[in-house]
């Protein structure tokens, strides 16, 4: 008895969780999108050395297509904290490098 209240308060834990995420997705709390607009290749490239190889190793920027890119990049910028611009740079040099 005691191991099905268990998994019922994990189910309404997760769903209590779900509804909150996509709440704050839908209202705009989360991060925005990254407007792809406005980067800078060169600057993009120092960024990309700078932040994304100190966790680890450097992809072929061929490995993925340009919109692959955005939405990698995007993760990236919520898991590694870049900034707007930063994510704009990186997205301009990996595109312009593919």
């Amino acid at each position: 008895m005691k191991k099905q209240s268990h998994n019922t308060v994990k189910s309404i834990v997760a769903a209590v969780f779900l509804l909150a995420t996509t709440t704050l997705l839908n209202t705009g709390f989360a991060a925005e999108k990254p407007n792809t607009e406005g980067g800078d290749a060169a600057r993009g490239a120092k960024s990309w050395v700078d932040n994304c190889m100190r966790c680890h190793n450097a992809r072929d920027p061929k490995e993925l297509r340009d919109d692959q890119w955005i939405t990698t990049t995007y993760h990236m910028r919520i898991r590694a904290g870049l900034t707007g611009q930063e994510t704009r740079d990186i997205i301009a040099f990996l595109q312009m490098s593919n």
